[in-house]
């Protein structure tokens, strides 16, 4: 599988494991190890906020995170487009689709994932940029 193949695979993976470990009535069968060894060294996350978080940061908010919402939180992924690709590394970009307790919002993220073969899907997250994304219409 190509490493563009992979990105798509992690992405789509870790977005699922958001939606079910932040559950309140799924989070306790949630494997919290898949994430952290999908994080690579030295990851960095910049949210649409603009702050710069580093690995230890983005895990620690996911770990305090764990079971905050009741039933009322899902994630949808589309338009996952390759940007870049060599050998070993891969820029990717997708739509992030949330939803929290009927609100709906969207993110425009820029991806890049080294090759690690003991990552969970072959690749991990090295670093990650999100920008809001309107969204227009309700439900």
């Amino acid at each position: 599988m190509s490493l563009f193949g992979k990105a798509s695979a992690e992405i789509l993976a870790l977005h699922r494991f958001f939606v079910e470990w932040y559950d309140g009535a799924t989070a306790e069968a949630a494997d919290f190890g898949l994430f952290e060894r999908a994080m690579g060294p030295g990851m960095r996350m910049i949210p649409p906020s603009g702050a710069v978080l580093d690995r230890e940061a983005v895990v620690g908010h996911v770990r305090a995170n764990r079971g905050a919402f009741d039933g009322d939180f899902d994630i949808e992924i589309t338009d996952i487009h390759l940007v870049w690709e060599d050998r070993h590394a891969v820029l990717v970009t997708y739509v992030e689709w949330q939803r929290r307790a009927g609100a709906r919002t969207a993110r425009l993220a820029s991806a890049f994932f080294t090759e690690n073969p003991s990552a969970p899907n072959g690749v991990e997250w090295r670093h990650l940029h999100e920008t809001w994304m309107q969204v227009v219409g309700s439900e």
